[in-house]
């Protein structure tokens, strides 16, 4: 060694990187995202893509209230990598976000937080205090969702409380109308009693409720066939909401059912009753209470039975048995208590037989008095003993239990609603053929997962009438207009477009704040008497309206991103939510569905597969996680999820994930790490025929990497994506390329061809991953790739480069190594080696020598010839191939001794042996080599190591 030269240990290419293994996501990420806005990267996206096809991913709005919860992180994170893989492949791909500002919980809490004072407020004035807690929330909510690094722009979101935005709403109101859909009718519908409002069928919950189930005897004046003989008769009835028998005004029987008419003894009191119930359900009935004396007098059909009539049993009013096809026997008792004001098959056929529509509960649920005087005042639900003590006191009540079901509750203030008749306004589903239209467009959509299909198809073909009308303030007005001449509202597309025009300049306040006349339409008259003194109505549109209504407001409106959205993605629930109200205004109004996909993803969980909430103790914050682990873990997880079905989210899976990202993030350390003097050499003066058969193969799996995660990203299967990155860059490189690559570049000369052409494989591998990277976390990927050399192909951003294409057949050609069986030698191999290794014979696979024993001259010249290539990627000092006899004598005939290991491989004719080599160790690259000490100048060093000490010495 000559007084120059270095010590051998700092001649060695030791990996130095500015990449730290620590990602300090918390603290780098924010430092990224605001060079992002000074730079307004989300500008230069929109440049670079513009004039390509647009594909236009339409965010629904989530609800300005609160923080954001885990559902957020979920829904806005695979928005985000929707929107980043479509940019990245070319595709114009604009993101608005929006808001849904108006509705009843802001409303709720605002007029609790203002408590007695409310009361004396006007409308506008609460109204005022309602957007300012709106507009507060969109400003925490936007903060959070940048965080997360999600793209778009964020200084210019739609709002639903924006004038243009509300103006849009009332367009489609108005198109509507133009279309007959719209229409208002005294119907019934779900009421919430606590917030004294109408409800969507979208904003209900169901939960078991135990209710008061009761058979009623009602007592018939006539219609019994004669051959039955002479009464009293009864017909029995079965219902689970006895409150409602005040609105009862008819009976319901199945014209096809067998009904027979009994006389049966009551068992407690001796008393002998007449009734009629469907035959099939005499055992069941009489089982109830134990009857035993049954004698049957007669039977017909449903059909014999209509227009029979019968006396309600505690109100003097008579009404008629008729017949419906919804009747059953699967309970109760094949006749249907029927109320047209409590329910929605009971109002159609209150409608076939033009049965009056009574409805004798007032907006809190309690009893008007149209109701019997004993119940006025009454709550609905407190009422239920009364009436049954009244059945019972009359002699009509034959059973009383109580019975647990599912039953509706409001999704906000989570208590049971009623079914209620009140003056509404409908979308007519089944007008103009809006149904079946509805259900066209629904099947040239592509939905995602497909069950989506079959839940929306089920969900449109069966829902009622829309009810799109609200009790409530905080929201966009019903401009219709009371005559107070004749009480008939004037609502049409034109005085719609009037108030629209209104709107779009003054807001929805000015409905509140303006006297009616200094908005009335000109010339506006009653369409029923002709006169000119109008009010103005109190209604709200129903929130799902008016984020249904975003097509216009967004698609096609003010932001002008197109029409039709290439893809909504939301939650399962949105199936009878956001996407059914916009396909169904969209379809009304433009004949075509809003959007050409629709991606569903499900809720989040725990990891017991509870639903998440702060109530149940079991809610993982979205805001305290992104703080602790950093978005691009969070974003990871998401990303590593089937998001298919019902998402499981914890503490634990995020620790797991955040270890998985630790394990990516130093796969590009080692990496970049031995890229450190990359940028001082030309790549392309990097030779095809330098590469290793190794050099070869890494590229080739690389591309096949690149195909099969740009084919997920397309099919939107991003758990599939992290799959294939985490597995190539903890198997194949980690633990085999990167591994065998490790003496190649530390012990090579530093600009020698062996170790340039591994750099410039490590240059490709780290550039393509880290695009394909990029959607899923965008943070790390914009670290990587500033530290990726310049180039005049390099573009500033990750986010604005494209994907990347496969390698010319220069660098990535077919190879007739044949890897497959390569690798499973090489894998039995290594099962010996890590025997030596835990017997602690050898400390590393470099100090093993290993012989390869086979009686088949096929695998003995397999073997011979690929020997070399065998030895370097299974790291040993060397490996001969031995021919013999039978494996099966392969001890005896050698000779071995009883405490040496070897390894059987009958399948492949191979026994594998392995030792320590007894070759000299290289004190430079400490491989064992019997080239050790063969070096005069170098006594100490293999003769590779020599050859690159001569030559770096010659250099100084």
């Amino acid at each position: 060694m000559s007084e120059n030269s270095k010590p051998y240990k700092e001649t060695l290419n030791l990996p130095v990187t500015r990449f730290e293994m620590k990602a300090n996501l918390t603290v780098r990420e924010p430092q990224i995202q605001q060079r992002w806005r000074e730079a307004d990267l989300y500008g230069q996206i929109r440049q670079a893509r513009a004039g390509s096809e647009r594909k236009v991913l339409h965010d629904g709005p989530p609800y300005a209230n609160g923080e954001i919860h885990m559902g957020h992180l979920l829904n806005k994170v695979l928005k985000d990598i929707v929107v980043r893989s479509l940019t990245m492949q070319g595709f114009d791909s604009p993101y608005v976000p929006g808001w849904d500002c108006h509705g009843l919980p802001i409303e709720h809490k605002v007029v609790k937080d203002l408590g007695s004072k409310a009361a004396t407020m006007s409308l506008a004035e609460i109204r005022t205090l309602c957007q300012a807690d709106a507009l507060k929330w969109v400003d925490l909510q936007r903060d959070q969702f940048r965080r997360l690094g999600v793209s778009g722009d964020w200084d210019n979101p739609y709002l639903t409380l924006d004038p243009r935005y509300e103006a849009g709403i009332l367009d489609v109101l108005a198109d509507l109308l133009a279309g007959g859909y719209v229409f208002r009718q005294l119907k019934p519908i779900h009421w919430c009693m606590n917030d004294r409002t109408a409800l969507a069928e979208a904003e209900l919950e169901y939960r078991d409720e135990s209710s008061p189930s009761i058979y009623v005897n009602f007592p018939i004046v006539s219609g019994v066939p004669a051959a039955w003989g002479t009464g009293p008769w009864h017909a029995m009835v079965w219902t689970t909401t006895p409150w409602t028998l005040p609105a009862n005004v008819a009976i319901a029987a199945h014209p096809d059912l067998n009904y027979v008419g009994v006389r049966y003894v009551d068992p407690e009191s001796g008393q002998a009753l007449q009734t009629i119930l469907a035959a099939d359900l005499l055992p069941k009935v009489m089982a109830l209470r134990g009857v035993t004396e049954i004698q049957e007098l007669g039977r017909c059909r449903g059909k014999d039975l209509e227009h029979a009539q019968y006396r309600h049993p505690f109100i003097e009013r008579t009404s008629p048995i008729v017949l419906a096809q919804y009747v059953t026997v699967e309970d109760g008792t094949g006749l249907v208590h029927t109320a047209p004001g409590h329910g929605t098959e009971d109002y159609q056929t209150g409608r076939t037989y033009q049965l009056p529509t009574l409805s004798p509960v007032d907006g809190s649920g309690r009893f008007t008095d149209e109701a019997p005087a004993a119940l006025v005042g009454k709550g609905v639900f407190k009422a239920n003993p009364e009436i049954i003590a009244l059945l019972r006191e009359r002699g009509y009540l034959y059973h009383e239990f109580s019975f647990v079901h599912s039953y509706p509750h409001c999704w906000r203030c989570k208590k049971p609603v009623i079914f209620r008749a009140t003056e509404q306004w409908f979308i007519g589903v089944d007008r103009n053929d809006l149904r079946a239209r509805t259900l066209k467009e629904i099947d040239s959509v592509r939905w995602l997962p497909g069950w989506g299909k079959s839940r929306i198809d089920a969900m449109v073909t069966l829902r009622p009438d829309w009810c799109i009308s609200r009790q409530r303030s905080w929201g966009v007005p019903i401009p219709a207009l009371g005559c107070n001449g004749c009480e008939t509202q004037a609502l049409t597309a034109e005085t719609v477009r009037h108030f629209r025009d209104l709107f779009r300049k003054e807001g929805a306040d000015a409905w509140y704040t303006k006297p009616v006349e200094e908005i009335l339409p000109p010339g506006l008259t009653c369409s029923k008497c002709g006169g000119t003194d109008f009010r103005k109505e109190g209604d709200i549109l129903d929130v799902w309206f008016e984020s249904g209504a975003s097509h216009r407001g967004v698609l096609t409106g003010g932001f002008e991103l197109g029409y039709p959205a290439f893809m909504y993605l939301e939650g399962s629930d949105q199936h009878r939510g956001w996407f059914q109200s916009s396909i169904l205004t969209a379809v009304g109004t433009t004949g075509r569905a809003p959007f050409q996909t629709v991606l569903t993803h499900g809720f989040v969980v725990d990891d017991k597969g509870q639903k998440m909430a702060k109530s149940g103790g079991n809610a993982v914050s979205a805001v305290k996680a992104t703080e602790q682990y950093g978005a691009d873990v969070l974003r990871l997880y998401v990303a590593s999820m089937d998001y298919a079905d019902d998402i499981r989210m914890s503490e634990k899976g995020i620790k797991e994930m955040s270890e998985a990202y630790r394990k990516i993030r130093n796969t590009f350390r080692y990496m970049l790490g031995n890229l450190e003097d990359y940028a001082s050499f030309d790549p392309a003066s990097v030779p095809s025929e330098s590469l290793h058969e190794i050099d070869r193969w890494a590229l080739r799996q690389l591309d096949e990497v690149a195909s099969d995660v740009k084919g997920a990203y397309e099919r939107f299967e991003f758990y599939r994506v992290f799959q294939r990155i985490y597995q190539f860059c903890s198997v194949e490189l980690s633990s085999f390329y990167l591994d065998v690559l490790k003496d190649r570049l530390y012990a090579e000369l530093p600009q020698g061809p062996d170790r340039r052409a591994a750099q410039f494989v490590l240059a490709k591998l780290h550039d393509v991953l880290t695009r394909l990277l990029a959607p899923l976390v965008p943070h790390t990927a914009e670290e990587l790739w500033e530290l990726i050399p310049d180039s005049p192909a390099k573009v500033p951003s990750v986010h604005l480069a494209a994907w990347p294409e496969a390698e010319p057949s220069g660098t990535a050609a077919e190879s007739a190594i044949p890897w497959k069986d390569l690798l499973v030698y090489r894998a039995l191999i290594l099962r010996e080696t890590e025997s030596l290794r835990k017997g602690k014979k050898i400390g590393s696979n470099q100090e093993a020598s290993v012989e390869l024993y086979t009686d088949s001259s096929e695998t003995a010249e397999f073997l011979t010839r690929y020997r070399d290539l065998l030895t370097t990627i299974c790291i040993v000092a060397e490996i001969d191939v031995v021919r013999v006899g039978q494996i099966e004598n392969v001890q005896s005939e050698q000779g071995w001794v009883g405490d040496e290991t070897h390894l059987v491989d009958l399948e492949h004719r191979l026994v594998i042996r392995a030792l320590k080599s007894p070759a000299g160790k290289c004190e430079r690259c400490w491989n064992l080599r019997p080239t050790v000490g063969q070096s005069a100048e170098h006594p100490g060093l293999c003769d590779r190591c020599a050859g690159v000490m001569s030559a770096l010495n010659s250099q100084v």
